[in-house]
């Protein structure tokens, strides 16, 4: 998560850019810059390391002024917080400047190639290779739109992108590629802005056009021209915004929940950021305070959570049994503290809760803590009670405010939390090499914009299903291994918000009783990527169909055998398979809310809930 804003018109870009960064600095602050334009000064570059408050003390001391301008709040996932790796970044000319939000999946890649044409790199980050690129077709084209375009297509990953040329000072070029960054175009009389976030801009402006997957927008001080990657000229119509501050908020989103499902590829980028090498091959967790020899020393971990937070929980435990090897059991928080758990010197707890305020949850962790046993806590709100009292460290998920009460970005960034403390543990026990936690990294890089294709592909195949199953009383999801607490996430989603009674199970426990509920009414939805049980998985889906049950499938992208089997099948891309459930799961949220909006329920404010249980 990073913030970006750039500006073209009559006033002091410098000015413009840095209130607009004020406005998103929760989007980054391991460093700031700015690059601004002016044909007397040339390119005036400012970074600094740290708050951007520090950028504001050197732009005191240094000012800069110019008509055209870009700036940067970053949040590190490339490249340790130093200035060289702070944006704006430049290419080997120095004359194309660049800023971006985003991870550049084929980073080493490219990198490599750049080196062996004799590029010199000043530092970390995967900013300065698309700085690079836009350089070499600038010289190819002459033309940085064209630059712009032909490097984002050697691009994998999500990003959105803005730069610009010294020898076309009065345009700025902004494009986004995936879901996992935005890009706002605010619309003024004779000055353009853009940026990240809505806030950053909305003192000046309310008319916005906002970029879509592969589009690409040239920015004048008169004019927007907004076209594909491919070169067809795009027609959007302006969105005009409310002051309301919810409104703002919730953007053009139906729902806080709608908006949280669609932030999910941005949010596991963001999850990621500062904690992931790819060259070393190596994981690291800043607030972890515990050692190498402490985690060594561990030999079982109690994972504790309640509700959503559980089925993560379960979902953690096959990862870390699989990658660290430690033997985990997973328990209510509710339960926990009554059953007078068996804890040891060797015992690590660890606490999984979006608010970090739950109080099952947190009786728990004091359980631990009275008999010396260390905890751990993957938690979304920052300096929450479960943060304070983790005296292992806390776990950030990084997912920013989720306000609907049925939890969605924040699930899926715990299991990847999760994934990268199991990765952590195995680091520390030596149970996975560098090079084979490399490949982990390389799977969790590429998993928001997998994330994003699973949106884009499930949305209108969950507007279809909705038609034929908003009505339905009952539901029966069903997976296994990984995936089966999807199950039980999935069927939760639906219950929480929709109102209709649906329950999540193993799939090869069917037969011991469930089988008893499934007629030609009966919707069951069956979660069957192609894995190691994938077989298994079919079997249990015939036993469905032969008695009648309609069968909705999430199957691995490519599976040409199970579509025949079911009535409907949505497919997701292939990942490692422990990662799985951060796929499986996002369309069986779609399709929850979709049924609830159309049974008129309220949607981020559903009946007896609260976002935080914070009585027992």
């Amino acid at each position: 998560m990073c913030g970006i804003v750039g500006y073209i018109g009559p006033r002091n870009a410098g000015d413009i850019v840095v209130g607009g960064l004020q406005r998103v600095e929760y989007r980054g602050y391991d460093s700031a810059g700015v690059a601004v334009y002016e044909p007397t000064a040339g390119l005036q570059l400012r970074r600094s390391v740290g708050k951007l408050i520090n950028l504001v003390t050197h732009l005191r001391e240094q000012p800069v002024v110019g008509s055209v301008g870009i700036g940067h709040t970053r949040w590190a996932t490339h490249g340790g917080v130093t200035e060289n790796n702070a944006h704006p970044h430049r290419d080997q000319s120095g004359e194309i400047v660049v800023i971006q939000n985003g991870i550049v999946e084929n980073y080493l890649e490219l990198k490599g190639r750049l080196l062996e044409q004799g590029h010199t790199l000043h530092s970390q980050t995967d900013t300065e290779i698309i700085a690079h690129l836009v350089g070499n077709y600038y010289r190819e084209h002459g033309s940085l739109e064209q630059a712009v375009r032909s490097a984002l297509g050697e691009l994998r990953g999500g990003n959105a992108v803005v730069a610009f040329s010294l020898r076309e000072p009065e345009r700025l070029v902004a494009a986004r590629l995936g879901n996992a960054g935005g890009v706002v175009i605010g619309l003024g009389a004779g000055e353009h802005f853009v940026a990240s976030d809505m806030p950053a801009i909305l003192d000046h402006t309310r008319h916005m056009l906002f970029l879509e997957d592969r589009e690409l927008a040239v920015i004048t001080r008169e004019r927007v021209q907004i076209s594909t990657l491919a070169g067809e000229p795009v027609e959007r119509a302006p969105v005009t915004m409310t002051w309301d501050p919810v409104a703002a908020a919730r953007g053009d989103y139906k729902h806080f929940m709608q908006k949280e499902i669609y932030e999910q590829p941005r949010a596991l980028m963001d999850v990621l950021r500062g904690r992931i090498d790819q060259e070393a091959g190596a994981v690291y967790l800043e607030d972890l305070t515990l050692s190498d020899a402490e985690l060594r020393n561990v030999d079982r971990i109690y994972a504790v959570a309640c509700g959503t937070a559980w089925h993560a929980a379960l979902i953690c435990k096959f990862m870390i049994e699989a990658l660290a090897q430690v033997r985990v059991e997973v328990d209510y928080g509710s339960e926990f503290r009554y059953r007078q758990p068996l804890l040891n010197e060797r015992t690590l707890l660890l606490a999984i809760s979006q608010s970090g305020e739950t109080v099952d949850t947190l009786a728990a962790m004091e359980e631990a803590r009275s008999q010396q046993v260390p905890g751990v806590a993957i938690v979304n709100a920052i300096g929450s009670q479960a943060a304070r009292v983790a005296d292992g460290g806390p776990i950030y998920l990084h997912a920013g405010p989720e306000i609907g009460v049925a939890s969605t970005k924040c699930f899926t960034n715990m299991l990847v939390a999760g994934y990268l403390f199991a990765l952590r543990l195995a680091q520390a026990r030596n149970t996975l090499t560098p090079a084979q936690i490399r490949e982990h990294v390389q799977a969790l890089i590429e998993l928001p914009r997998k994330a994003a294709q699973v949106l884009e592909r499930a949305e209108a195949q969950c507007e279809m299903l909705t038609e034929y199953y908003y009505h339905a009383g009952n539901a029966l999801y069903l997976g296994r291994q990984v995936n089966y607490p999807i199950a039980l996430e999935g069927a939760l989603k639906l219950k929480e918000i929709s109102y209709i009674h649906a329950e999540g199970y193993p799939a090869g426990e069917m037969k011991h009783g469930p089988i008893a509920l499934i007629d030609d009414t009966l919707p069951v939805l069956c979660i069957a990527p192609r894995d190691g049980i994938y077989a298994k998985m079919l079997s249990n889906i015939e036993q469905v169909k032969a008695r009648g049950g309609h069968v909705i499938a999430i199957a691995s992208e490519g599976d040409t055998l199970l579509p025949d089997k079911v009535d409907h099948v949505i497919h997701i891309p292939e990942t490692s398979p422990l990662l799985t459930p951060v796929l499986t799961v996002i369309p069986l949220q779609l399709l929850a809310y979709q049924i609830a909006v159309r049974r008129g329920c309220d949607v981020d404010q559903p009946r007896n809930l609260a976002k935080s249980v914070t009585v027992e």
